[in-house]
């Protein structure tokens, strides 16, 4: 008995303390797999700096991670500086020039004029971009996903269609940054109160994170509370 009490509490001790250490954790991993994800980009900042420098085994190896940082830190004050730049009439103008010139580049072109209409619409403030959460039927009948409407209107669809369908994002978890897109029935969309932030916190959370809700009171509650005090 007094052994089966020992692991009792062990296992209680146990538990208590993953529950407390698990958050951070996890939030370090995922910081952690950002910061080697974004380097692979910015590290190509520091072609400047000979390899044998900044790389192990002289120049043959990995970048040191501290090497990574510092060319994230550069990706950040270049970005820093193009916001700066973009404010004023010059800026603007060699923006153009810019955008102007990759337009012209074959392939290049329809990639950077995709990239930018989705940057734009995210950033247009659009009403319905990303703006309400759903549940739809995916990846099939009977299983419901969380999503958000991206849009609403799409003139060569809906004439297409027999019933009006809308644009829905359905993000994959824990990364939320991928997903599928997919056209389903008004009807059939469940539109949540939930917003968007709570949303993606439930995503990434792997739906261990909901918010509270308090559903509104049936039709007649309050009548029939105010008839039974009287």
């Amino acid at each position: 008995m007094e052994q089966k009490g020992f692991f009792a509490r062990w296992r209680a001790n146990f538990v208590t303390g993953l529950v407390i250490v698990l958050p951070g954790v996890i939030s370090i991993a995922v910081l952690v797999w950002l910061f080697f994800t974004i380097s692979n980009i910015t590290d190509t900042l520091l072609i400047f700096i000979p390899q044998t420098i900044t790389h192990r085994n002289n120049g043959e190896g990995p970048m040191y991670w501290y090497w990574s940082l510092v060319a994230l830190l550069l990706a950040v004050l270049l970005i820093s500086a193009a916001g700066r730049l973009a404010r004023n009439y010059f800026g603007k103008k060699m923006i153009e020039w810019v955008e102007r010139a990759l337009l012209h580049v074959p392939f290049l072109n329809k990639i950077y004029a995709a990239t930018k209409q989705v940057n734009d619409a995210l950033a247009s403030g659009n009403k319905h971009s990303f703006k309400t959460v759903v549940l739809v039927q995916f990846p099939r009948e009977g299983m419901y996903s969380v999503g958000f409407i991206t849009s609403e209107q799409h003139d060569e669809v809906q004439a297409k269609m027999k019933e009006k369908v809308v644009c829905v994002f359905v993000p994959t978890t824990p990364n939320p940054t991928s997903g599928f897109l997919i056209l389903v029935p008004e009807t059939q969309v469940i539109k949540l109160e939930m917003s968007v932030a709570d949303a993606i916190k439930y995503i990434v959370s792997l739906g261990s994170i909901s918010h509270g809700y308090a559903p509104p009171p049936a039709a007649g509650k309050r009548e029939w509370k105010i008839e039974d005090g009287e």
